[in-house]
């Protein structure tokens, strides 16, 4: 179960055998006094730079209904106090958190180490990285922290925590890096570096330090059987948090780059169907008519495999470096289209609302009949009128999937159309059979399928890779984005 940072209250004592004791010194109080001087001096000289934030929130309608029902209407339409922590980035008083640390505020009090408590106001968000800064005033300069580069942080790295754990005040944990590139699926962009270092509930935009006492990451999330930390704790890459406070500083919001189109990366399964060597790169699903990727000439099926010269490892890490373009200025692209190489010139647009979101090759299958255990139907005018479709648009109509056939295990389902079927578009059964035929007959494991989905989470078509010869495993699994 995952679980965002929210504030608890603890009080009294430890009670044992009817006596009162005092509770055991906290682990990192523990370490604290094992560190050498030097290091407990840096420690207690970033102290400064980090801040307790308290919200208070008036509970939305929704919010309201939702909390009398979890707790027979008491207090359910009362304003809500939620704690988290932040970090000072400009001395004249500019301040990083999580956006859910104050998301809905009409009340902010930042609180400094010293117990010096000022008003604060939100400057700008940016919800979808769950990044926010929010602004004091204070009659004078103030401590700000150092950044590090997080594309030099490598696993077992040690590294320190600052924030205001379960609302106790500011306190320092420590640990290492356990893991990085973490996707928790919480956006398309997810880079999260992991540590075992006790984050807690209230430690939520706190900042995560090397051993220099440079920042390397943002505190934003854990995972927890429980309400508690279980060693797994997950920040944003500094990198990536300095990107977006820049951004916001600036412009008051993060305009990050954009094209137009819809990907999802490329599995040993969709490689396999595109008689790719390995799976490398991301295939597009779909473009946007009129956008940038259109006017740059790419197209569905393509397969990115290098993005302004650089090598994204996923489709989060293309997303991401598009995110990070300057609007305006032409990139490289280079692609596979068809089994041959290709480079175009893409200029990245402002990002609207909407959000691109990734999508997902389903599971591995079972049963490969010679039809795929699909149920083909041609689009009549009816059936178009019926499922929204296009009179002009391309496509054959699943009217039914056998259970325990790859194509069923996949996600197939009754209402989904097919697009189109080894690049080539398909207006009747007779013609996805004829291209089954081919790709057996030239002993392919997958043949690949531009599928329109009857319910689409996310919105748009979708490649999906069929196995087509039984008892053919191409190796692994995706994950919907």
């Amino acid at each position: 179960m995952r679980n965002r940072f929210w504030s608890v209250t603890l009080s009294g004592l430890i009670l044992v055998a009817g006596l009162p004791l005092v509770a055991p010194q906290p682990v990192a109080a523990q370490q604290m006094q094992m560190m050498p001087p030097s290091q407990a001096e840096l420690i207690r000289g970033l102290l400064p730079t980090v801040v307790n934030i308290t919200s208070v929130i008036m509970p939305t309608p929704a919010t309201a209904a939702m909390n009398a029902a979890a707790s027979s209407g008491k207090d359910s339409d009362r304003p809500k106090t939620f704690l988290g922590s932040g970090l000072v980035i400009d001395p004249s008083g500019v301040i990083l958190t999580n956006n859910h640390v104050v998301a809905g505020a009409y009340d902010i009090r930042v609180m400094f180490s010293d117990g010096v408590r000022v008003p604060g106001r939100i400057l700008a968000t940016a919800s979808i990285t769950d990044l926010a800064l929010v602004k004091v005033d204070i009659n004078h300069p103030l401590a700000a922290v150092h950044w590090a580069d997080s594309d030099k942080v490598q696993i077992g790295d040690p590294v320190f925590a600052i924030g205001n754990p379960l609302g106790l005040g500011l306190s320092v944990t420590s640990g290492i890096v356990s893991a990085l590139n973490r996707n928790l699926m919480d956006t398309p962009y997810d880079d999260f570096i992991q540590t075992d270092a006790a984050i807690n509930h209230g430690n939520s935009g706190g900042p995560l330090f090397d051993r220099n006492g440079a920042v390397i990451g943002v505190d934003t999330a854990i995972i927890s059987p429980t309400t508690g930390s279980a060693g797994l704790g997950f920040a944003i890459p500094s990198n990536i948090a300095r990107f977006i406070a820049d951004r916001l500083m600036r412009d008051g919001q993060t305009r990050p780059g954009y094209l137009g189109f819809k990907i999802e990366t490329v599995t040993p399964d969709v490689a396999a169907a595109l008689d790719m060597p390995q799976a490398i790169g991301s295939i597009i699903d779909s473009v946007q008519a009129g956008g940038p990727a259109a006017a740059a000439g790419l197209q569905v099926g393509d397969v990115i495999l290098r993005y302004d010269n650089e090598t994204p490892s996923d489709e989060r890490a293309l997303l991401r470096n598009i995110a990070e373009s300057t609007i305006g200025r032409p990139v490289p692209v280079t692609l596979l289209r068809a089994g041959r190489g290709l480079t175009l010139q893409v200029t990245p647009a402002a990002w609207p609302e909407t959000r691109v979101m990734s999508g997902e090759t389903p599971k591995l299958s079972i049963m490969v009949p010679a039809n795929l255990g699909l149920n083909l139907r041609v689009l009549t005018a009816d059936l178009r009128a019926q499922y929204g479709l296009r009179m002009q648009q391309p496509g054959v109509l699943i009217g039914g999937v056998v259970a325990g056939t790859d194509a069923y295990e996949r996600g197939l389902e009754s209402g989904d159309v097919i697009l189109r079927v080894q690049g080539t578009d398909v207006h009747s059964p007779q013609e996805i059979q004829a291209v089954l035929d081919v790709a057996r007959a030239e002993h392919k494991a997958f043949i690949l399928a531009l599928v329109l989905p009857k319910v689409q989470q996310p919105p748009g078509p979708q490649w999906m890779a069929l196995k087509i010869l039984d008892g053919v495993d191409a190796g692994n699994q995706s994950a919907r984005q």
